[in-house]
């Protein structure tokens, strides 16, 4: 276990035993929470990592981030000729174009504490909360939410007006997951600790959620909570089970994700494209 680890366990202990809050946290616990808070931005530390071919929380991570909120007292900041309210300040983004990244003006918000890596690109407006983790060569685009703790790959493409939900509490729960070289249509939302395989492609507005069904013709089988890897996926609707009530004349469908072989669609298509020029 590491200093920080600890120190924040240690501290989240007793804000639980009421030995602390936030008119009486002093200058160590201040200092633990500013080390923490850096060493989020840094990517030293993430809410969640991958262990064993699954995702999982680190609860001691997501407990700092929630310390933040309840040692330290809110007051009035400015941004943009704008006054708000919060415990923190935005993210310092004065670095980010010596790595290659690049915040386009007029209503992009990085809260502190969130990561953000080297050649990304963050369209206005867009906003990435406390915890979030964002890999290299990402694009969050226009009206774009990434939420807190959510963990988003290297080379994603989040298209614009996407939502990516933020689970911060319970603590042992793993947040949203979009893995690497992920692209995400315009629209699209992903929520409640969903994980999006590496390299798929999901089709404009669909909802990934843990209680709409993933039909895996690949595997023919039905999941819940996972896009598989190398997939791509679109919303079909599906029959529900309520279609025999005399009210839904015509039947009653819910909403389901369909997802297909990534691979073997790019070679037919790859094919037509030969067929089409010959």
């Amino acid at each position: 276990m590491s200093t920080l680890e600890a120190d924040v366990r240690e501290l989240w202990e007793r804000k639980q035993n009421d030995a602390v809050d936030a008119r009486s946290a002093g200058t160590d616990e201040l200092a633990t929470l500013d080390e923490f808070v850096a060493a989020l931005e840094a990517g030293d530390v993430r809410a969640a990592e991958p262990a064993d071919g699954t995702w999982e929380a680190n609860e001691w991570v997501k407990q700092g981030i929630l310390l933040n909120f309840g040692l330290r007292e809110t007051r009035p900041r400015e941004y943009g000729g704008v006054t708000y309210n919060d415990v923190l300040p935005l993210a310092d983004t004065s670095d980010y174009g010596d790595r290659g990244s690049r915040n386009t003006p007029d209503g992009t918000v990085v809260r502190r504490g969130a990561h953000v890596g080297s050649d990304c690109i963050l369209m206005s407006p867009a906003f990435v909360n406390i915890g979030a983790h964002i890999g290299d060569g990402t694009l969050v685009d226009s009206c774009d939410t990434v939420g807190s703790c959510a963990q988003i790959g290297e080379n994603v493409k989040l298209g614009a007006n996407t939502l990516i939900g933020g689970v911060l509490e319970p603590v042992e729960d793993a947040p949203v997951i979009v893995e690497d070289d992920v692209s995400l249509g315009a629209g699209c939302r992903v929520t409640s600790g969903f994980v999006v395989g590496e390299n798929s492609v999901v089709g404009e507005n669909t909802l990934l959620t843990p209680r709409i069904p993933v039909y895996d013709l690949v595997e023919e089988e039905v999941i819940y909570g996972e896009l598989p890897a190398d997939r791509r996926a679109f919303t079909r609707f599906v029959e529900s089970s309520i279609s025999d009530h005399e009210l839904f004349e015509g039947g009653a469908y819910k909403p389901a994700v369909v997802a297909t072989d990534l691979a073997q669609e790019t070679l037919e298509a790859t094919e037509r494209e030969d067929a089409l020029r010959e």
